[in-house]
């Protein structure tokens, strides 16, 4: 394993301040991804729209919350973290409460969409920009954790929003959960910085070739090995953004959604035992790219993927095997928020790493629009999810191909001719 610089004694207390309040900030701004299933049916019931509209307004916000995410990055890297990662929290917070007055379609896209979708951006891409300058020996592990938190929120919300819903109704569920998810976010962010230049080592400690020069956005982007990246997230993203986007309306049309499963409706269990693995693969896939290498990682996390989406297709009349499987594609997909931005640091530097990821992170977007609304279109045009369960085995089988025959030659070859990357002393 490549050895990097050592942190001071004194230093360690700070950065794992930092990687504890970015967990707690990411985990407050999880709810409107992911418990947005639960929210379908109401909007749907409210505004009178057809399933593929009212999923556009889930596309939104994650085309908002990627697609602007190189400006937010930029942002946060010229005005500083925690002014714009306070300002994100917030309006993530915000969002639920105003779409909660809506009862158009329009407005739904305009609160919950778009307030969601920017201020969830800002404070994702922020926290995944600060965490690979505190923790340049374990980028994987590092951003795993915050990305993890990331998944991790929606554990301790899914199942009281669900109960609310039924009890309360929408309309007040979001606003109770908005105000409290978002002072939440707005609390930890507030305490959120930049290392100093003798906090942390500036050198990388993953396994595999590391970045000794920071690549500007636009050098960046006229690199075939980002684009590498970008194709390769992009069709990881479409996979778990059609499961998570669609859940509850597959689940309903396979029959299941309200079976009882170890004393528990089928699908809030299973959205919750999700939320378990989504957030356990990515420090988990994460520490082990930092100790096999990345593309080493991403084949085997990819190809569990591919199984485990064909295994729910398989077993889709079962409501136990829905429950036990969608953990598995969860922990077979999540890790993607871990390895990529990791990769793209070692391969691109970091001084600009929050802006480069954030064009990186623009993969997500388009993966939304692919899970979402065309995912959506696709299972009515053709009445059924079986074409759409087969797409994504098939891109989770090429991407992992990509990453084991195509990245790593790629990044060992540049590192080899000395041009993009340069490795580390061992």
């Amino acid at each position: 394993m490549v050895m990097g610089a050592s942190l001071p004694r004194r230093d360690f207390p700070t950065r794992w301040v930092q990687l504890v309040l970015g967990l707690i900030a990411m985990m407050a701004i999880s709810s409107p991804q992911y418990v947005w299933t639960l929210f379908l049916k109401p909007f749907q019931t409210t505004t009178g729209a057809g399933l593929a509209a009212i999923q556009f307004t889930f596309s939104l916000l994650i085309v908002l919350q990627t697609f602007f995410s190189p400006a937010q990055g930029w942002l946060v890297e010229r005005f500083g973290a925690r002014v714009l990662i306070t300002t994100g929290a917030a309006l993530s917070g915000l969002g639920w409460i105003l779409s909660s007055w809506v009862d158009s379609l329009w407005g739904l896209y305009a609160t919950y969409g778009l307030f969601c979708g920017i201020g969830t951006g800002i404070v994702y891409v922020g926290i995944v920009g600060l965490m690979v300058r505190w923790f340049p020996q374990a980028r994987g592990f590092a951003t795993g954790v915050v990305a993890a938190g990331y998944g991790f929120g929606a554990i301790l919300t899914t199942f009281p929003i669900d109960t609310m819903i039924r009890s309360e109704g929408y309309r007040a569920t979001l606003v109770t959960f908005g105000a409290l998810l978002g002072l939440v976010g707005i609390a930890a962010s507030f305490f959120l910085r930049m290392p100093e230049p003798d906090e942390a080592p500036t050198l990388g400690g993953a396994e595999g070739p590391v970045a000794r020069y920071d690549y500007s956005p636009a050098e960046m982007l006229r690199m075939p090995l980002f684009w590498l990246l970008f194709v390769m997230m992009t069709m990881m993203s479409t996979g778990g953004l059609m499961v998570i986007s669609q859940f509850s309306a597959f689940a309903r049309d396979f029959g299941v959604a309200d079976v009882i499963v170890f004393g528990a409706a089928a699908l809030p269990l299973a959205l919750t035992i999700d939320r378990i693995t989504n957030g356990l693969t990515r420090p988990f896939f994460g520490w082990i790219s930092d100790h096999i290498g990345r593309e080493n990682t991403m084949g085997l996390a990819f190809l569990l993927e591919a199984l485990a989406i064909a295994l729910l297709l398989a077993y889709r009349d079962n409501a136990t095997a829905l429950v036990v499987l969608s953990g598995l594609v969860f922990f077979g997909w999540g890790e993607i928020f871990s390895l990529f931005p990791s990769t793209l640091t070692d391969s691109f530097g970091t001084k600009h790493a929050t802006t480069n990821y954030g064009f990186l992170y623009m993969a997500q977007g388009i993966g939304s629009i692919l899970g979402g609304p065309m995912a959506a279109l696709l299972r009515e045009q053709t009445g059924s999810w079986v074409p759409v369960f087969l797409l994504i085995v098939a891109m989770d089988v090429l991407t992992a191909l990509l990453a084991l025959f195509v990245l790593k030659p790629m990044r060992s070859t540049l590192a080899k001719e000395k041009l993009v990357l340069t490795p580390l002393p061992g």
